[in-house]
Order: C-alpha cells, then sequence, then structure tokens
C-alpha cells in the first residue's frame, strides 16, 4: 500500500510519501517539503493572513497533485499548532476543503504527543521497557511516557522554537538578558509538567524526535543524516551546555552556514536549544537519543493498524483515540 502523509506545520508543509503494509517497515518513497512559517503570518487579531491561507491552499493543491502523481492510495492531511490556534481556522480548513478536495484533520497537542509517542515505541521496541518521548515543534513541545503503545501520560506546551523566538527575542542573535530571562521562564513554565513526569515513574529510555533535537545532536557530533536513520545518536545536557554558549552569539544568517542547519529554521535555532536544554533540566536528564521516527510515522502506523481488521485502537488515557480530536464533522474524517 503506498500511503501519503501530509503534515501542515508551524513552519513547513510536509509531504512524505511511503510503501507499507502492517507489520512491515514503512518504506520511504518520496519526500517533499514547502517553507510557508504560517505562525509568522498570524495577524495581531490572532486570524491567519489572507495570503497565509491563498499559500497554504496553493501548497496543499499542490502536494495532493504530488501525492496523485506518485500513486498513493490514501492521502491523510493533518495540520499543528499554527492551524489549531487561528482564529479563522474553521473558515481556512473549509476553503481548503472546497478548493483542494483534501480534509485537513487538526490534531490536538495531546495527540501529536501520542501519536510521536507511538511511532517511537514501534521504532524501539518493547525491550525499551518505560519510555519517555519529547518533541520540540515550531509552535509547541510535547511529552508522553508509558510502557505500551499507548501513552499513559502526554502533554503539550506552547514551548516551541518558533513561538519563543517570535515572543521572546527581539535582537538577532538575542541579547544576553534575553537569553538569561527565557531560560527562566522556561524553567517556571516547565515545573508542574516535569513534577507530574517524575512522579509517573523512572523511564528506562529517553528519546527524543523531529528537526529541533535531530539539528542539536549533528551540531554536538551526531553522526550525519548520510550515515542513515539506524546511526546511533544521542544528544547530552553537556554537549548541549556548550553549543548554546557557542550559537546564542551568532546571527541567524551566521546560523544557516552551519552544516546541518537550514536557512529556513536557522533563526529559532537558539530558541530550540534552549527549550531542549530547560526540558532537559527539568527531568534531570543526562542525554536522550535521537528517534528518526515521530509524528508523520505516528500517523502512518495507526493508519496500517487500522487496515487489516480492527478498525478501533486502543484507547488513550481519557478514553478516545489518538488523532480523535472531537471536531470530526468540521475538521475531516477519521482515520479508521
Amino acid at each position: 500500500m503506498r500511503l501519503g502523509v501530509l503534515d501542515v506545520g508551524s513552519n513547513t508543509v510536509h509531504l512524505l510519501v511511503v510503501d507499507a503494509h502492517r507489520g512491515a517497515h514503512p518504506t520511504p518513497m518520496s519526500s517533499e517539503k514547502s517553507v510557508l512559517r504560517l505562525a509568522e503570518q498570524i495577524d495581531g487579531t490572532g486570524q491567519l493572513t489572507r495570503a497565509g491561507a491563498d499559500h497554504l491552499v496553493r501548497t496543499i493543491a499542490a502536494s495532493k497533485a504530488a501525492a496523485e502523481r506518485l500513486d498513493c492510495e490514501d492521502l491523510m492531511a493533518f495540520a499543528t499548532s499554527a492551524v489549531r490556534e487561528a482564529g479563522n481556522s474553521a473558515e481556512v480548513l473549509e476553503r481548503v476543503r472546497a478548493e483542494t478536495g483534501v480534509d485537513l484533520k487538526v490534531l490536538t497537542g495531546e495527540d501529536e504527543a501520542r501519536y510521536t509517542f507511538l511511532a517511537v515505541r514501534r521504532w524501539y521496541g518493547w525491550s525499551a521497557g518505560r519510555l519517555l518521548c519529547l518533541d520540540i515543534g515550531g509552535g509547541s513541545l510535547e511529552l508522553a511516557v508509558g510502557v505500551d503503545e499507548v501513552a499513559e501520560e502526554a502533554f503539550s506546551l506552547p514551548l516551541g522554537a518558533g513561538r519563543l523566538t517570535r515572543t521572546r527575542f527581539r535582537k538577532d542573535p538575542p541579547s544576553r538578558s534575553e537569553v538569561r530571562d527565557t531560560t527562566e521562564w522556561l524553567d517556571e513554565q516547565l515545573a508542574s509538567v516535569a513534577k507530574k513526569l517524575r512522579r509517573s515513574g523512572t523511564p528506562d529510555r529517553v528519546v527524543a524526535t523531529s528537526k529541533t533535537f535531530r539539528t542539536l545532536a549533528r551540531l554536538t557530533g551526531a553522526a550525519p543524516s548520510s550515515a542513515g536513520p539506524r546511526a546511533h545518536r544521542v544528544l547530552t545536557d553537556a554537549g548541549l551546555r556548550q553549543l548554546i554558549a557557542f550559537v546564542s552569539r551568532m546571527s541567524a544568517g551566521d546560523l544557516a552556514e552551519l552544516e546541518g542547519v537550514s536557512s529556513s529554521r536557522s533563526h529559532q535555532l537558539v530558541a530550540g536549544a534552549l527549550v531542549a536544554d530547560a526540558t532537559m533540566r527539568a527531568l534531570s536528564l543526562t542525554q536522550v537519543e535521537i528517534c528518526p521516527w515521530a509524528l508523520r510515522e505516528g500517523v502512518i502506523l495507526r493508519r496500517l493498524d487500522h487496515t487489516n481488521g480492527s478498525e478501533q485502537t486502543a484507547p488513550t488515557a481519557q478514553g478516545r483515540q489518538p488523532g480523535d480530536t472531537g471536531r470530526s464533522a468540521q475538521h475531516g474524517a477519521r482515520w479508521s
């Protein structure tokens, strides 16, 4: 089965096409990214601008055409924090549906955490024991923990790298006082969730996913992407602190010259590093492993679980499925 996953994030729209069937490793066949920076196109009233919506519709139409050209049997499209938080999200989603025929599902932050946790669990398997999963996106930070495929606890905090760059930094590079104040503020924001996670038990394995953590690991000496997804990669607290001391003095333009740093994300690297550092400190972590699978793979895996038989997946702690926002009639069909 050839599946397409369209991920509308705060920074990019990413189409991933894989060949997969239940019980098999999803094989990536194509990957296309478009930089939209939707979160930066939210106006002062909290609405996605007309220009931003126009760009989104054109990009989704192009992605749908690409998926059809690549013979995808199904296209699963979802949006995260930028669209989720836009005051006119319902209107934007209806326009996307009317003009492209694509039902764009809005995921809650908790669902993002749960899908990502599923992907990490499948990657490492049961031998990983109790897993703690961390994911820094453009708009939010997701954390999930558990011993099964469904996370026992899942949290989403508005601490994304892009969000903090826009709201906490006025200078490029950020001033020392901005870095210091943001560090102290992050410690306060993470205290409550960190306390809940510590009470849930000590994890046997701590894993971080997605672009921000991968980039930070690469900059501290982890293997490059050319080494393949199965290369063992870690990010240590000591390496991260040294990196912050270095990159916090560099402009976004200079950061974009570093190996592994894309020009579309260089402006939010410092904020992402501060979030990673604060999270590791709050949870008393000395290192995290980097997992190549994340949210998109979790969506694919859950879709495959639905394919051969059962239409029901294991319920979340709140008694609903990952991805069930309670708004499916408004925002798109369930993946089943």
